[in-house]
């Protein structure tokens, strides 16, 4: 497509009121001025919508949205190459545009690619790409965070069209736009991208399995064939699927409803938020996170997850004193928000809950067992017992059978039971892993110790179903249950290689796991994970 931003603004810029390459920043409001967050926006939805440069006054909207098939919009928020002065855009018009109905398209125009086809002059410096993705992603969530749009909306950035031929060019989108998603997880929203479709959309193509690439998670393609679909054959069909794409499929023109004339662009939208994980989440932003203890210390630190990689350098540290503890695993034991630990001491058989805090911090401890050394593989199972406590697995070595703790009220447990019966002794590497086949019930996954084979056991109403062989884990150690990483709607699964120290994920599919991807380095000296 040739220069797409040219045609997709000649006519708006013509008298607007204020053009500038280069425009302040939406103040951010202080907190007493703050706006009440809305719900993530667009949210769930799927079907029609338009953009228009500048924000259309208030009565305008209430007009469209009686007498137009329109029931999305997009919004500028914020970016140096913003295009049109936003009178209109405050926190009370998006309120009111969301409180009527209207679902909003956060779109944010940066520095353009130092190709681009389109007349910029703020660009992308090719050398510190990455920095300023970061940049202009935190400068997004302040404009975002000042008109009300709360976490887990998706914020859109607009790269015009550029030669994707260009090398160092290229490479430079690719890098901003892996840094904007980075820090937009970061910082709990998500990451949407608006590009042509022939070449920042196709470059994004080019690069969606590359492990550790941070790839948008929803895309905006720009294709004007005048084609109402967000299938495109240049997007394969498993790529931002199910429900991450929408379309602009006709570029700048005048629509006239109820009367009242806008210039738009028209868009289709099939959106859906992301499922969170409904565990491992110890920042609470919505992503997986491993808490993981250092041998030579008795450290335990947080390394946060944004969906493809664990962050070593963004760890922070969770507690000490944890170097003679042989068991650990985390849940909410008592339902306050944040996730606790269960340690369990292993010279005294100990056991202990040390309660999570909004600091990202353990409380003092609590002890609730005075001697379970007969115990092994202490394992967060979920709900298994479905009455909203979670709920703690381990396996008694003189007998082989596995034990259930059921969570109950005041951060303890109950009296446990037996979930099954049989030799559980020649197994290990025990991981909760939620509900991996959707069916309501949570599922566990075991490593055989004889032939190092992976085994599902798929919960049922009393127990787990037969095992069924999913892969193998000769090579693995320190298994551990990350929730939906990838926030696909399974529950995935984290491992480290014994040989080399990497943490490898596996996507669960609902059926088995996919092909390990590296996420994590270093943690030779680093067990457990949980």
């Amino acid at each position: 497509m040739s220069s797409p931003w040219l045609r997709r603004h000649r006519k708006r810029l013509i008298g607007a009121l204020v053009l500038t390459l280069s425009l302040t920043p939406l103040a951010f409001m202080n907190t007493a001025g703050a706006a009440t967050a809305l719900a993530p926006q667009p949210g769930n939805f799927t079907g029609s919508g338009f953009d228009a440069c500048t924000a259309p006054s208030s009565d305008t909207m209430a007009t469209w949205l009686k007498s137009s098939p329109y029931r999305a919009a997009g919004i500028y928020i914020g970016g140096v190459s913003r295009g049109c002065a936003q009178p209109n855009l405050t926190a009370d018009w998006v309120r009111e545009q969301v409180t009527r109905g209207w679902r909003l398209i956060p779109i944010y125009v940066g520095p353009q690619a130092s190709c681009t086809k389109a007349t910029k002059k703020n660009l992308i410096a090719d050398a510190t790409a990455g920095a300023q993705g970061t940049a202009a992603a935190s400068d997004a969530v302040v404009q975002a965070r000042a008109l009300g749009l709360s976490p887990e909306s998706v914020l859109i950035y607009d790269m015009e069209a550029y030669d994707s031929t260009n090398v160092a060019c290229r490479t430079g989108v690719l890098n901003f736009m892996n840094a904007w998603s980075t820090r937009l997880h970061d910082l709990g929203y998500f990451s949407g991208y608006y590009s042509s479709i022939s070449s920042g959309i196709a470059d994004q193509v080019a690069v969606y399995t590359k492990a550790g690439y941070v790839r948008p998670d929803y895309v905006d393609f720009a294709r004007w064939d005048a084609k109402v679909t967000v299938t495109d054959t240049l997007i394969p069909t498993g790529y931002w699927a199910p429900n991450r794409r929408m379309k602009q499929y006709q570029g700048g023109h005048v629509e006239t409803y109820g009367g009242v004339s806008i210039n738009i662009d028209n868009d289709y939208l099939d959106f859906r938020l992301l499922p969170a994980t409904k565990q491992a989440d110890w920042t609470r932003n919505g992503w997986s996170d491993l808490l993981a203890l250092t041998k030579s210390t008795g450290n335990v630190y947080q390394y946060p997850g944004n969906g493809y990689y664990l962050s070593e350098g963004k760890r922070t540290y969770v507690t000490g004193g944890f170097a003679g503890m042989d068991q650990l695993v985390r849940m909410d034991l008592n339902r306050d928000g944040y996730q606790d630990v269960v340690a369990r001491k292993k010279s005294t058989g100990a056991v202990y809950v040390y309660p999570g805090l909004s600091t990202g911090r353990l409380g003092n401890r609590k002890q609730i067992y005075k001697d379970q050394r007969k115990l092994r593989e202490f394992t967060a199972i979920g709900d298994v017992t479905k009455d909203g406590y979670p709920d703690l697995l381990a396996q008694q070595i003189n007998n082989g059978n596995l034990y259930l703790y059921p969570g109950v009220k005041g951060g303890k447990f109950g009296t446990r039971k037996v979930l099954a019966y049989g030799n559980w002794n020649n197994r290990s590497e025990f991981a909760g892993v939620g509900d991996f086949n959707r069916d309501g019930f949570q599922d566990l996954v075991v490593k055989q110790t004889t032939t190092g084979d992976l085994y599902l056991y798929r919960g049922k109403s009393g127990g787990f179903q037969t095992g069924l062989k999913i892969g193998t884990g000769k090579s693995l150690r320190d298994l551990a249950g990350v929730g939906d990483f990838d926030r696909d709607g399974y529950p995935d699964l984290a491992a480290v290689q014994a040989s080399t120290g990497y943490v490898y994920l596996y996507r669960g599919t609902g059926k088995g796991l996919s092909t390990g991807v590296r996420i994590a380095t270093g943690y030779k000296g680093r067990t457990q994970l949980f």
